[in-house]
């Protein structure tokens, strides 16, 4: 069975699936993330888009959010939660698909508006992160899980 995080489906509410992929990418002691406008911060990632595969779809989510390209992506695992997604107007169980890879170089600005990526303490990013499946994934890469 797959780990939820984040709240419990409410009761007599539809939610449409939503798969997504998402990396985490560290570089020393620091790890990429992207701040969307201005206040979320989350690891780089996304919807798989129908007919789409989840490795093409990591490398178009890292590009679009942050500008950077990727190398050698690792699968970590997957969870799920269930949210209301206020961009597309539904309730989402989301499937979230976690990779670890390298990122190699700042190929442009992030394509998608509103979009800032910055490297930040890895530590911190375990404990500092909203999503608290995201924040696991970055603690079970330290070895704290």
């Amino acid at each position: 069975m797959m780990r939820r995080y984040g709240d419990k489906p409410r009761e007599g509410q539809a939610y449409t699936p939503r798969p997504g992929v998402y990396v985490l990418l560290p570089r020393g002691d620091e790890i990429l993330l992207t701040r969307q406008n201005g206040t979320v911060v989350d690891i780089p990632g996304g919807g798989i888009d129908a007919g789409e595969s989840t490795l093409p779809a990591l490398y178009r989510e890292v590009l679009e959010e942050t500008g950077w390209s990727i190398a050698a992506p690792r699968r970590m695992g997957a969870y799920r939660r269930f949210t209301y997604m206020p961009d597309y107007g539904f309730y989402a169980e989301k499937i979230c698909h976690i990779y670890v890879a390298r990122p190699v170089r700042k190929m442009c600005s992030p394509l998608e508006a509103n979009h800032e990526p910055f490297f930040h303490p890895i530590t911190a990013a375990a404990f500092d992160l909203e999503n608290t499946g995201d924040a696991d994934f970055i603690k079970r890469l330290l070895g704290l899980l």
